[in-house]
């Protein structure tokens, strides 16, 4: 008999295709799925849209999964917590002050900037002996977030309101809400290496993974070097964020609902967890953005909008279960 990520792997596999071609397929003008390869349309406009939209998806899951496991913490994910507002008020401020001494990469580099410095702020508080030897609780967790947010969007507020340019203004909201209009291949050449070469990556750690599932106790008596792996976790979910930050703005929820789910149903190995939560974010982001295309055109949403929408009610849920969870555990 099959085992179950047997089952589910390819299944999501052919989901994603599927959404591809629907999301490739559909539009103001519609192309017929034996036309899809030689359509210029879809050359040109929608099939850098959908890729875009799949290495934020599988970039974002994979770092809420990373983040997960490194704080034993189902509610952790790089919005929730403030590492997407951190990459999303550096590219703000890099798009006010309109430096560009890496060129293109100047973006993607100062987003990678403000994610790795919060996801290091929340890594110090999270288990700092102030929260004690386990680590910060889910509640604990998502109010260092909310206080963090709530700063950097202080930060946001004050570029905002000194920007010399009032043009930038569109883009700086365009980074706040997440969307993915007018996306083309450069943003695809931007996005595809460091997204794809970092989830490679964290694959090649799922092993290392499991083992700290079992505490840290149990990691270093295996000889892993748990502040070390830790860290490399961290810096992985950072670059990861930023870089879908740097193409698509800031867009919640993806990194805290997939890897949930998924570990409903395959449980918590990793080997199987991490490729199939990258490939259901990827199938979330564009399925999301089809919707935003689609629902109310000729108006179009922002794609980080519709994610808002599935994912609120969808975290509350998580967040309710998990409480609910603590509580029958302590006897209450």
């Amino acid at each position: 008999m099959l085992s179950r990520p047997a089952i589910v792997l390819p299944a999501a596999v052919v989901l994603l295709l599927s959404v591809m071609t629907v999301s490739l397929c559909l539009g103001p003008v519609t192309v017929p799925v034996d036309e899809v390869l030689s359509s210029q349309i879809v050359h040109q406009i929608r099939l850098p849209r959908v890729l875009v939209a799949a290495l934020v998806g599988a970039a974002l899951a994979t770092a809420g999964a990373l983040m997960q496991t490194v704080f034993q913490n189902p509610l952790a994910d790089p919005g929730i917590i403030g590492v997407s507002t951190g990459a999303a008020t550096a590219a703000v401020l890099v798009i006010v002050t309109g430096v560009s001494f890496l060129g293109t990469w100047t973006l993607p580099a100062g987003a990678f900037v403000g994610a790795l410095l919060t996801v290091l702020v929340i890594y110090l508080i999270a288990t700092s002996r102030a929260v004690g030897s386990r680590g910060a609780d889910p509640a604990t967790l998502v109010l260092v977030g909310m206080a963090i947010t709530a700063f950097l969007g202080a930060v946001i507020s004050a570029t905002i309101a000194n920007a010399p340019d009032d043009s930038d203004l569109r883009s700086v909201q365009f980074w706040l809400n997440g969307d993915l209009v007018a996306r083309t291949w450069d943003h695809v050449a931007v996005a595809v290496v460091p997204i794809l070469l970092t989830i490679v990556l964290s694959w090649t750690l799922a092993g290392d993974l499991n083992l700290l599932l079992l505490g840290r106790e149990t990691a270093q008596s295996t000889g892993i070097n748990v502040r070390r792996l830790r860290i490399q976790l961290l810096v992985l979910a950072a670059l990861m964020t930023a870089t879908a930050v740097a193409v698509s703005g800031s867009i919640s929820f993806i990194g805290l609902v997939v890897p949930h789910v998924v570990r409903i149903v395959l449980g918590p190995e990793h080997r199987a967890l991490l490729p199939t939560a990258a490939l259901l974010g990827s199938t979330f982001v564009i399925a999301a953005d089809t919707i935003a295309r689609l629902l109310f055109s000729p108006v179009v949403l922002q794609t980080g909008v519709v994610i808002a929408f599935l994912g609120s009610p969808l975290f509350l849920y998580l967040l309710l279960s998990t409480r609910s969870r603590q509580h029958r555990g302590l006897g209450i």
